[in-house]
């Protein structure tokens, strides 16, 4: 099991959709709610916290106020209370279309209305009293399963996903949420659905669409035959079982999914720790061995390279680059400096590292590339001075691959992005993605959208989704969880107030950076 910051539940968050196809807001003004925006935002993100009692019971905490809704005897609501109290708590009934009811548990009245005219006083579920559960989390991660504390991935000789990975490494291992008519479908890497029978299909057909439960802040998948998603058999092969209510067999975690990259050396060669501890470019093959964990720290945006055998890169005597820490500490963490379609890494001693001779690792650099003319010192030996300062080339500089992103979603400050309808365009402010396909070639990433068209900029910046040809795009992984994306003119990719997509940013920050 992964440890030391690697292993990391999410916080669920979501919001709740009236019948009107509007979400439960929290304002800041009088703490009054309402069900009157179109769209996901902070305001209308939600967190479920089990009742302190230990009963049934849950809070509906507001990401946005930090505070609680209550439900007076009267039927009033708000979204006041600091520490939950008796009016706060209520019970989940879920329903078969997937959506929730939410029952006053000290009152027994529904909770329900439409725009601002909200309240908890109906004694019978009509359509107004329903909601649906759309998370607000990016929706790709890693599944854990809660019983067999193994995680899910996707098992190709067998076509089937399987809860049987002591950790969740290589491209496997990533799941993508998909949220479609009320319901979720769990896509693997290769763009297949989960049938709650075990089998993968390439259409999210009603058997391989679930309704979200939560039960003590874990996830449980109830298929349309009301049975639970749980890992089967030795294999723990994922499909439905007998139960109709989810016992701990039923739960999962969803953690979050940290880039998997795979860097390549100036001799065409992959990085790797193959051959033991030292971090060498000596491999031909893109495997395990090759393949590293990239964290980068919110706080520094400095980056740790985390290997299948266990360890962190770290720098040791002479500049030497091993695989041997057990925890993050500053001799782990590298300095990123993007150069194009490469990228080079400053090392804790104020060094870039470079590939030796032997292939091997080290932060032995003062320089990327040519450096200024050099100094030229020392003693005069045959009337020839000596040169003391080498000249380094750009064995300084890596490919650096994402390897578990097959498909992509993208979320910025105001929402997903997905196709506009009726354009070739893309919006920005979405509560709803569309899942885009990647291809990766020398440094930089061609993007696919629906229909198979191509991302490819045109006129002044905008962003389209229909080219026949592909468009290089260069990704820079800026922040944790976050990138930023360069298009051909050198120009970023970010959200604009109309809420299209256009290259057009000068700098990686703010709405140029995209969660992926």
């Amino acid at each position: 099991m992964l440890t030391n910051g690697l292993h990391q539940v999410l916080r669920i968050q979501f919001g709740l959709v009236n019948d009107t196809d509007r979400y439960l807001t929290a304002e800041g003004f009088g703490f009054k709610v309402n069900a009157s925006a179109p769209s996901l935002k902070r305001k209308q993100t939600w967190v479920l916290e089990p009742d302190p009692g230990q009963g049934s019971a849950v809070l509906l905490r507001s990401s946005h106020l930090g505070r609680y809704l209550s439900a007076e005897e009267d039927g009033r609501v708000a979204c006041q209370a600091e520490q939950p109290g008796r009016d706060c708590r209520f019970l989940v009934l879920p329903q078969a279309d997937g959506r929730w009811a939410l029952q006053s548990e000290p009152h027994g009245r529904f909770f329900g209305g439409t725009e601002d005219q909200l309240s908890c006083f109906a004694t019978a579920i009509s359509p107004a009293e329903l909601w649906t559960v759309h998370l607000a989390i990016h929706p790709q991660a890693h599944l854990l399963s809660v019983s067999r504390r193994r995680y899910v991935h996707l098992c190709p000789r067998e076509d089937e996903m399987a809860a049987d990975g002591d950790k969740p490494w290589g491209v496997d291992a990533l799941l993508t949420l998909i949220f479609r008519s009320r319901r979720y479908c769990l896509k693997s890497c290769d763009s297949r659905y989960l049938r709650s029978d075990g089998c993968l299909v390439w259409e999210p057909e009603p058997r391989a669409c679930y309704t979200l439960e939560f039960k003590a802040g874990k996830l449980a998948f109830k298929d349309c035959d009301g049975r639970y998603l749980a890992p089967v058999g030795p294999a723990g092969t994922l499909k439905a079982g007998r139960n109709t209510r989810p016992s701990k067999d039923e739960l999962f975690d969803l953690e979050e999914s940290h880039p998997q990259v795979v860097l390549v050396a100036a001799n065409r060669r992959y990085v790797s720790v193959r051959q033991g501890v030292n971090v060498s470019a000596n491999q031909d093959d893109e495997l395990d061995h090759e393949t590293f964990l990239m964290q980068i720290d919110q706080e520094t945006k400095k980056c740790t390279f985390y290997s299948s055998t266990g360890g962190y890169w770290t720098l040791v005597t002479h500049g030497g680059i091993q695989a041997t820490a057990t925890q993050a500490s500053a001799n782990t963490m590298f300095e990123m400096e993007w150069r194009g379609r490469r990228v080079a890494l400053k090392a804790s001693n104020g060094r870039y590292v470079c590939m030796k001779k032997n292939g091997q690792l080290a932060a032995i650099s003062d320089f990327v590339g040519a450096p200024p003319l050099p100094a030229w010192t020392g003693k005069v030996a045959g009337g020839a001075a000596q040169q003391t300062l080498s000249l380094p080339g750009k064995d300084e500089e890596f490919t650096l691959k994402l390897i578990n992103r097959p498909i992509l979603v993208l979320r910025g400050l105001d929402g997903f992005v997905c196709h506009r309808r009726g354009s070739n365009q893309l919006d920005t402010n979405r509560s709803v993605y569309d899942v885009f396909h990647l291809s990766f070639s020398d440094g930089a990433y061609q993007i696919r959208g629906r229909g198979g068209g191509f991302w490819y900029t045109g006129s002044h910046g905008s962003v389209c989704s229909d080219g026949e040809r592909p468009e290089d795009f260069v990704f820079e992984f800026r922040e944790r969880g976050r990138l930023a994306i360069r298009a051909r003119s050198g120009k970023y990719l970010r959200g604009g107030a109309s809420g299209l997509l256009r290259a057009d940013a000068d700098a990686p920050a703010g709405t140029a950076l995209w969660e992926y």
